[in-house]
């Protein structure tokens, strides 16, 4: 992925101001107030340890700089609900293990997408970590939510 950005930067012509770097995200190099602004789209649910990783965010992130998360998630109302279970116990795997022959393929995906605080309950965590007027709005009928925060000056 990071090939292809930097790829892209390059296209563009902005090699100069735009830098690729590997890091840990409970253990970020990056000097406190570095960033205005932090995304995670579609990682935020692979991190190790999801308490830790956004405290290194808000860390590294300015006085009244902005947080902006998209992950995937399971939609609550009717009839996306019941389709989305369908579509992730049966289509999923189903597809996965067509194209790798491996009977186990992408159950991972639903499983974790499960497994992941979502709402309510992912705004408590991201305001547990030090960030101020957490939101989310549900999108695609649920099957994503985008989560918004800010680090309030002091």
């Amino acid at each position: 992925m990071m090939n292809v950005g930097r790829s892209k930067v390059k296209e563009l012509g902005l090699s100069d101001k735009i830098k690729f770097k590997k890091e840990d995200c409970c253990s970020l190099t990056f000097q406190d107030n570095s960033f205005d602004a932090i995304t995670v789209a579609f990682g935020i649910r692979n991190f190790e340890n999801l308490d830790k990783g956004l405290e290194e965010m808000c860390r590294v992130l300015k006085s009244d700089g902005h947080l902006v998360i998209l992950e995937l998630s399971e939609p609550e109302m009717f009839p996306m609900k019941q389709l989305y279970s369908i579509y992730s116990k049966i289509v999923i795997p189903s597809i996965g293990k067509l194209l790798s022959k491996d009977d186990n393929a992408y159950t991972y995906l639903p499983e974790s997408i499960k497994a992941f605080p979502q709402g309510e309950v992912m705004s408590k965590i991201i305001e547990k970590a030090g960030f101020k007027k957490v939101e989310f709005k549900r999108l695609t009928f649920g099957i994503c939510t985008l989560y918004m925060a800010s680090k309030q000056s002091k």
